[in-house]
């Protein structure tokens, strides 16, 4: 069992936003869902709470109420293995009412925060060749979804 596990809260939708979140990355599924009995509060049968796993990691939705909003403040990072994924999880993120943000950030329908990230990004950050690392900062401060690709040209200063 993890010990620590992030919670989500939502109003309402919990089974669309579980549907979606489970098919992002394999090793995602569901694990537990709990209904709403007839005593409440919410309304008999919706989800309460739910347990799911994403890529291995444990998750509990909530399905609360509107007092409490999602924000950038929290969010959560997927590590792409090539602009393939950057590009796959990009378009089922925002699509359907998600919105782009600024470097590799964006927010899903649901309005979680999602950063989605070239892990080819952190080895060039990384690198120690401190001109590199500022063009390449320069160059996804410009960016909305990342492009491995122009990240790669600017560490290489072409």
């Amino acid at each position: 069992m993890q010990k620590i596990v992030a919670n989500l809260w939502f109003d309402g939708r919990i089974e669309e936003a579980l549907e979606l979140y489970t098919s992002l990355l394999p090793d995602s599924r569901v694990l537990n869902i709990t209904r709403y009995g007839e005593a409440g509060p919410g309304p008999a049968g919706e989800i309460m709470f739910a347990d799911f796993e994403l890529a291995g990691q444990a998750f509990t939705i909530i399905n609360g109420n509107s007092f409490f909003k999602p924000n950038a403040a929290f969010s959560l990072c997927i590590n792409c293995d090539d602009q393939a994924e950057v590009d796959r999880l990009w378009e089922a993120l925002t699509s359907n009412g998600g919105a782009e943000s600024q470097c590799g950030w964006l927010t899903d329908r649901f309005g979680v925060s999602w950063q989605i990230t070239p892990t080819r990004l952190g080895e060039m950050m990384s690198s120690g060749d401190a001109a590199a690392v500022a063009r390449v900062t320069d160059a996804f401060l410009k960016m909305k979804k990342l492009d491995i690709a122009e990240l790669e040209r600017a560490f290489r200063d072409e």
